[in-house]
């Protein structure tokens, strides 16, 4: 059983570390962005170094104290806040922001959890490379963060998700011990894998203090098309033609349905819309190519030979840089404009691809039989991440739908479940997601993430709640 951090706790605290690591617990700490989860805790930790973590660490384990790593505040599945159980300290990264080096000819770097994903973007663009994970919380949102969950993004389909972007990890372990694998090496078959142990387990294995990155060499030529498709079974035939035509240069491939559109019309009138009147569904498709290619020229013999076979039905190419990020403001400004429409239940949910189809129908009419609903379909259809979020009927508001909640839920991922997909694509597990881990989950690889909880922390302090019961 954790204990509370008392005050006498944060007192011995204070012998231990200087005085700008403490700093008052405001209201932005205990929230997450969908308003679902309030959080609590007796103190805000702000360290400026991995010895500092460590400290914190040591003192949290042996006072029985629990730990709530907080990245950017960003997180969908509330593994930044702890509602319940003994008060925690909340532990923020954020002042360990330093880019500790760039290497462009190793394409590497090495940064500091806290920093922001846009600053690990740009520090890379600075030397002519390309960090390429990419969301649309990269402002606030930490890199450190973006580890712990195996953040996603939109370029999963050209580069990988966050994983694949990382070479080596500096971490503070439970027992507050520092791992030092910051390595820059693309090779090193030296035992189990720690690092690929310690993304994606939201800092209930240990808090990520350092990273090393790997960059890219930045696209000389980029393009956007917006293509409008009878469907999502053509999408996916879209998206087979474009790997067969453009290779590797397609780095993003999206899909839009309607209801994203009408969303953004209702609640951000200020974002232009590409299409007068809005059709079912639509891709967006991305380009980044080698000097000497032709972006525009690429997607426009995309377009015809798409539009020979019945797999598009009009479509619009990007003539500047200007137009293909008003392209992308449609695709990111969806989630924004879904918080102001109100969900009653979102899910992040991913299938196999030629699943897909099929289960969007099928999703439809299994949520018609509780209540009349709006869905918005949209997601990074080229890795087979969606997200399928359900709202209220037109002028209604979510909460007189809360008591459904639960049932809608329940559907969308019963059926993801039966058509071999996973009910966790990008977001994690979190405190939202424990439930649906223990009954869809392999019951012995529940058994064995159980076990690897027990080995590394004994004691339960890191991130409690998250991914195992508390």
């Amino acid at each position: 059983m954790l204990n509370a951090a008392t005050p006498d706790f944060i007192d011995t605290l204070r012998g231990d570390l200087p005085a700008t690591c403490f700093r008052e617990l405001t209201p932005a700490y205990l929230e997450e962005p969908r308003g679902r989860f309030t959080g609590q805790g007796a103190a805000l930790l702000a360290p400026e170094t991995t010895e500092q973590v460590a400290t914190i660490v040591r003192a949290c384990a042996a006072a029985n104290v629990g730990i709530v790593p907080y990245g950017g505040g960003t997180g969908l599945v509330g593994g930044q806040v702890q509602e319940t159980g003994p008060a925690p300290v909340v532990l923020t990264l954020e002042r360990m922001n330093a880019v500790r080096g760039v290497y462009p000819v190793e394409n590497a770097m090495v940064v500091e959890a806290g920093v922001t994903l846009a600053e690990v973007q740009a520090a890379a663009e600075e030397q002519g490379r390309l960090f390429p994970l990419s969301l649309a919380s990269e402002g606030t949102a930490r890199i450190g963060g973006n580890l712990a969950t195996n953040a996603g993004g939109v370029n999963v389909l050209r580069y990988g998700n966050a994983r694949d972007l990382c070479l080596g990890l500096e971490a503070v372990m439970p027992d507050g011990s520092i791992w030092n694998g910051l390595s820059r090496l693309r090779k090193d078959n030296t035992g189990y894998d720690l690092k690929n142990l310690l993304i994606g387990s939201e800092g209930s294995l240990g808090i990520i203090t350092a990273a090393s990155l790997k960059l890219f060499p930045q696209p000389e030529q980029t393009g956007a098309g917006l293509l409008v498709v009878p469907g999502p079974e053509a999408a996916l035939d879209l998206l087979a033609l474009a790997g067969k035509l453009l290779g590797n240069s397609v780095s993003a491939f999206e899909l839009i349905g309607a209801m994203g559109l009408h969303f953004l019309a209702e609640a951000m009138p200020q974002v232009r819309l590409p299409f007068d009147d809005v059709p079912d569904w639509m891709v967006l498709i991305d380009l980044g190519m080698a000097a000497g290619q032709d972006p525009q020229e690429a997607l426009e013999t995309l377009f015809a030979e798409a539009f020979e076979l019945g797999l598009v039905t009009d479509g619009l190419v990007a003539q500047s840089e200007t137009q293909r990020q008003e392209f992308w403001a449609v695709r990111e400004n969806i989630p924004a404009a879904n918080r102001v429409i109100g969900s009653i239940s979102s899910h992040d949910i991913s299938l196999p691809l030629s699943a897909i189809p099929e289960f969007i129908t099928r999703g439809g009419v299994a949520l018609g039989k509780i209540a009349e609903m709006r869905i918005n379909c949209f997601g990074h259809l080229g890795d087979g991440n969606l997200h399928y979020n359900v709202f209220p009927p037109a002028g209604q508001t979510r909460d007189a739908f809360d008591h459904l909640r639960g049932d809608v839920k329940a559907c969308v991922h019963d059926l993801v479940h039966e058509m071999g997909g996973s009910v966790s694509a990008e977001h994690g597990i979190g405190r939202l997601k424990v439930k649906d881990l223990q009954k869809y989950g392999d019951p012995t690889k529940v058994a064995l993430i159980s076990a690897i909880k027990s080995a590394l922390d004994p004691q339960g302090i890191m991130n409690p709640g998250v991914i195992v019961p508390a």
